[in-house]
């Protein structure tokens, strides 16, 4: 009997527990104005390397902006941005983010590792109590534009995410030219629907290949299936973005590519007027 009441209490302070945290997460998401998740089918597609170009260019046009970097077993934001080697402060009431330039804040688990080859080794709910804390303990202040990069696919991770954070503007969803893209990216979507989120749209990557030599464009994993797919599926089709050897080479910098003068940066311009106008109305 006793140990039923032990266990009844117990019970009952995790649910208010999870009640505070949930009340915490809807205060701390209410400071951010625009909060733009991005997804994808599959992995390789691209998916990070949209996020951070997304969240540099809106730091760029003088938004106060944070990369949330939930891709707990794949954190590679920090790389991609030239900061895997720092780490976290805290102060009394959270974690703080780290700032990587002027108006841009990142986080990621990447940052609380002991080194840099620890692996998460997470079931489920590890992995859904992380990303939770990531929303109600972190302290980001006043935003105008929270990106959020989710693993691939459609399980814990990203189903958190759209569950837990409040009025999202919508998703993003990244994919290339291949079938089998499409054909992850078309679950997404579909998940995303279901849950009656917005999609800001579709974006093709690595649609094309320049040979630096010949000037000759080849269509590595083919060409048009994002603009397609997003027709078949009735999703806003924001463009394609070609592949490129010195957007890999920036990448593996540190260095975004949208800080570039050069074709990609402008193709992924006239993308980003197209979310800007998109999260503005």
């Amino acid at each position: 009997m006793k140990s039923s009441t032990k266990k009844e209490i117990s019970e009952e302070e995790q649910k208010k527990l999870l009640i505070q945290q949930e009340i915490t997460i809807v205060k701390r998401m209410g400071n951010i104005d625009h909060k733009i998740a991005v997804m994808s089918g599959k992995g390789g597609v691209g998916k990070s390397t949209v996020a951070v170009n997304l969240a540099v260019a809106f730091a760029l046009k003088d938004y106060k902006t944070g990369l949330m970097d939930v891709d707990l077993h794949g954190p590679d934001i920090p790389h991609m941005l030239g900061v895997e080697n720092l780490s976290l402060d805290q102060s009394p009431e959270g974690i703080l983010p780290l700032e990587v330039r002027e108006n841009l804040e990142v986080l990621s688990i990447e940052f609380m590792l002991p080194s840099k080859g620890s692996p998460i080794i997470w079931r489920g709910p590890q992995k859904t109590g992380a990303i939770r804390q990531f929303l109600s303990d972190v302290i980001w202040g006043k935003l105008d534009v929270l990106v959020i990069d989710n693993p691939p696919g459609t399980g814990d991770e990203p189903l958190t995410v759209l569950q837990s954070v409040s009025q999202l503007d919508g998703v993003i969803m990244v994919t290339t030219p291949q079938a089998v893209a499409g054909e992850d990216v078309r679950k997404c979507v579909n998940m995303v629907k279901k849950l009656n989120i917005p999609i800001i749209g579709i974006i093709e990557n690595m649609s094309g290949f320049t040979c630096p030599h010949c000037k000759q464009e080849i269509d590595i994993f083919g060409k048009g299936k994002g603009k397609e797919l997003a027709e078949e599926l009735e999703v806003p089709y924001l463009g394609s973005l070609p592949l490129e050897t010195d957007v890999r080479e920036n990448s593996d910098q540190g260095k975004p590519f949208i800080l570039q003068d050069s074709e990609m940066s402008k193709k992924f311009l006239d993308i980003f007027s197209k979310i800007e106008n998109k999260i503005q109305k």
